[in-house]
This record gives C-alpha cells, structure tokens and sequence, in this order.
C-alpha cells in the first residue's frame, strides 16, 4: 500500500471517530473503498490504531473526490454530528478548497436521500467556485 492511499484511508477512520463511535456502516464503507484501492483489511485495521497524518498534494480533482467520499462516509450511520462537520471543514480548508464550496456542499447534501450527492452536482458546485 503506498502512502497516498494509506493517507486517504486514515482520513476516513478520521471522520468515522469524529463522533467518538465507529458503526458497522462507517467501519464496512471504508474497508471496502480500502479494497478497491488494493490495501487489505490488516493494513486498514493497522490505520484505525495508528492513523497517517493528512496528505495534501493531490490535484485538484483527487481533493474534490476524497472530499466527497469523507462526506458519503459522514453520512454512512444516518447522523450529522457536530463533531464531524467541524472536521469535514477542516479538512476542507487543508485541502485546499474554497470554504463557500464545501459550505455549499454541506448544505447542499441535505436536498438529497440518504444526503448523498450526485458527482455531477458535486463538481457543479466545484466549478461554479473554481471558474
């Protein structure tokens, strides 16, 4: 696993703990988004006790991306804690996006079932502050 991915992964376990509990939901989501990234479920475990500290220099659509999977894996249990939004915008602004997006974003994912946001409206948002 290269240290891109294990960084990616352990800004998911991030947002999961955010709230102080981590749901089979959250737990499941991550391990599978970890499969498709080729890291298996002992390294992902490993990341859940000893998490990377986060990566910033992806480009501007690898950011975008891992943005929207940290907000589907906030939603992934049903609630919105305080806690998570508080570091759903942090990360936001450490990645490097605009705070009127990701503002956007947060308010946006509530007109949606399950809050779960398009990638087409998600990178409508996007443009419309990048262009």
């Amino acid at each position: 696993m290269n240290s891109d991915q294990k960084a990616l992964i352990s800004d998911l376990i991030l947002i999961a703990k955010a709230d102080d509990k981590i749901t089979h939901g959250e737990y499941d989501f991550i391990q599978r988004l970890a499969e498709r990234m080729g890291v298996s479920p002992k390294e992902v475990d490993q990341l859940f006790h000893d998490p990377l500290p986060m990566k910033t220099s992806f480009t501007e659509l690898e950011r975008i991306t891992h943005f929207h999977k940290m907000v589907l894996l906030m939603n992934v249990d049903g609630e919105t804690h305080e806690k998570e939004l508080a570091l759903i915008r942090d990360f936001g602004l450490r990645l490097g996006l605009r705070p009127g997006a990701v503002e956007q974003v947060l308010e946006a994912m509530e007109r949606y079932e399950h809050k779960i946001i398009p990638s087409h409206g998600l990178l409508q948002i996007f443009n419309t502050y990048y262009n």
